[in-house]
């Protein structure tokens, strides 16, 4: 029995291992079996085509596997399959619960793309793909098969409203990031531009110069200009070099992404700064102006701007004149410009003056139409006694309404006789009809005087009859004014002297110095005996006492101070005092 037995094991072994060469066939069918791990990328034979749907693959395992025909379409096509070609697939499975291998040719494609992207992505390649939808925050990218990531921020070199044109067409992009554990990629469409920028850039700053012609987009707009982008470098377009009329801002004529035409007006070598201008593509309007406008020249314009000192009227293509505010109403002086005329509309201007070289164009309104001060002045003469409306009432005194709307002035030392100009004023009130004298007319500095108190005959109208200019008179302080004083002479005759005319010293002109009841010396420097008006001045008649005590007492050759001459002037004044009193 033993030897039965050891000679049965003897007989085994060489059955089993009876050469070198069936042992490394073993070995090496061992090692192919082991490298189909599922995860990965495999090659195969096609064995059969069922119903032509179905693709039967031997992968050199137990049993095949089968792939829909749909996997191996690419671009909507599917190529053309034989039995006996050999496919790579990929290996999900060895085997499912059928012992059937579970393999896939979309994700051998996909392993495939992904391979081949992470060696462009290290290269820095260019790879291309399709944009194919929208996601939050940016789009996806079909590259070569993988599913990729492209942000918003990355589409452009600036911001696009529509990206509907970019989608649906190859194009090329640069893989930003890739991560193959989690399925991510993300690329950049961006980049590609900005080094197509940089080359177009390099490119034009080596063929520019100045009064060239080129196409540009509006990139950005300031309150100064707007910058072009001339594909890979800006140039500034200055709102002053947009058109040949004004502008007050580019955004009247220009928005951003607007395609424009401009010319090289300046370009820095150092520095590489571009000036533009679309303005010099056109004829210069201002070049052609000597034949059609001169001086006193009526025209009907547009307004095409309004602003605080007055309105832009273009009065032909390209050509704009400024109404300066005062020169837009004969009456109304302090009124916005915008309370006169409005934006667009038609108005009738003169021209008052021309200046071809700085390109300005002065203008008037009021000039079209009637002067009414001349017109007043023409109907009117100094004596005759008007009669109007009250329309303001100030410090000063009372604006009558006159015809042709404009203003006279009853000044409040005109007011009354009898009454302090502050006091008497209290006595109208506005919107009251009155009647009043003229007692002057101005047409140039446009102003008319009235008088109230002259309506009626003065109980100092003999006392005034008396009084010269020249004469020093004793003035009793009736009212304080922040403008001067108001004063009574001879308890009859009524004025007022100015705060400039209290002292000949600058620092005692002040009305608050003095007090109601006082008594004052002063010189007459003027009598109208028609307006029954005095003027007197206190500083006239320190000036007169210098002056005298300076012929008296000592001069300029005597080596005598100004001090020195009053001093003496003044003891001497004293020592006739005193013995006019013994």
């Amino acid at each position: 029995m033993a030897h039965n037995h050891a000679a049965h094991a003897v007989s085994e072994t060489p059955q089993e291992f009876s050469t070198g060469e069936n042992f490394a066939e073993l070995f090496e069918s061992y090692v192919k079996s082991g490298e189909k791990t599922e995860g990965s990328v495999i090659t195969g034979s096609i064995v059969a085509i069922e119903n032509d749907d179905i693709i039967v693959i031997d992968v050199g395992l137990k049993s095949e596997g089968r792939v829909s025909i749909k996997e191996f379409a690419q671009n909507g096509k599917v190529p053309e399959l034989r039995v006996g070609d050999e496919v790579e697939v990929y290996l999900e499975r060895l085997e499912n619960k059928n012992g059937e291998a579970i393999i896939s040719r979309e994700k051998a494609l996909r392993e495939e793309s992904w391979t081949r992207l992470e060696r462009a992505c290290a290269k820095a390649e260019r790879v291309n793909g399709v944009i194919f939808g929208r996601v939050k925050g940016g789009f996806t990218v079909d590259i070569e098969g993988a599913v990729a990531f492209l942000p918003g921020s990355q589409v452009d070199i600036r911001p696009i409203r529509d990206v509907g044109p970019l989608m649906g067409i190859s194009q090329p992009f640069i893989i930003l990031k890739m991560d193959r554990k989690r399925g991510n990629i993300v690329v950049s469409r961006r980049a590609i531009l900005e080094e197509s920028r940089v080359e177009a850039r390099n490119e034009l700053l080596g063929k520019i110069s100045e009064g060239q012609v080129l196409e540009g987009v509006v990139k950005n707009i300031t309150d100064y200009g707007a910058f072009i982008d001339m594909g890979g470098i800006d140039g500034l377009l200055h709102v002053t070099d947009i058109s040949w009329k004004r502008i007050n801002h580019p955004s009247e004529v220009l928005h951003v992404g607007q395609n424009i035409k401009v010319m090289v007006t300046k370009f820095d070598q150092d520095s590489k700064r571009i000036s533009l201008g679309m303005k010099q593509l056109e004829q210069n309007p201002w070049e052609s102006i000597a034949g059609k406008f001169s001086v006193g020249q009526r025209f009907t314009g547009t307004v095409t701007n309004i602003t605080d000192y007055g309105a832009f009227v273009e009065l032909e293509k390209g050509i704009e004149g400024l109404v300066h505010v005062s020169e837009m109403s004969w009456v109304k002086k302090n009124t916005h410009p915008s309370k006169i005329i409005s934006s667009s509309q038609q108005v009738e201007v003169v021209i008052l003056d021309i200046d071809q070289i700085k390109h300005r164009i002065s203008l008037g309104m009021k000039q079209c139409v009637e002067n009414p001060w001349s017109q007043f002045a023409e109907k009117h003469n100094v004596g005759d006694i008007i009669e109007g409306t009250i329309r303001n009432i100030t410090d000063f005194g009372l604006f009558i309404g006159l015809d042709g709307d404009i203003d006279g002035l009853v000044h409040h030392s005109d007011i009354s006789w009898t009454e302090p100009g502050e006091t008497a004023v209290k006595n109208y009130k506005k919107g009251e009809q009155v009647k009043a004298k003229i007692l002057a007319i101005d047409v140039e500095k446009e102003r008319i005087s009235l008088g109230i108190k002259q309506l009626t005959e003065s109980a100092s109208g003999g006392a005034i009859e008396n009084l010269q200019k020249g004469n020093v008179v004793t003035c009793v302080i009736t009212g304080i004014q922040e403008s001067g004083i108001d004063v009574k002479i001879n308890d009859m005759i009524t004025a007022f002297i100015k705060k400039s005319d209290l002292s000949r010293d600058r620092h005692e002109q002040r009305p608050d110095r003095f007090a109601v009841g006082d008594r004052v010396d002063a010189k007459v420097t003027n009598v109208d005996k028609t307006a029954h008006k005095v003027t007197v001045s206190i500083k006239a008649l320190e000036a007169d006492e210098q002056k005298r005590a300076i012929e008296e007492y000592g001069s300029a050759d005597s080596g005598a101070s100004l001090g020195d001459i009053l001093g003496a002037a003044l003891n001497d004044a004293s020592d006739k005092k005193s013995k006019k009193a013994k």
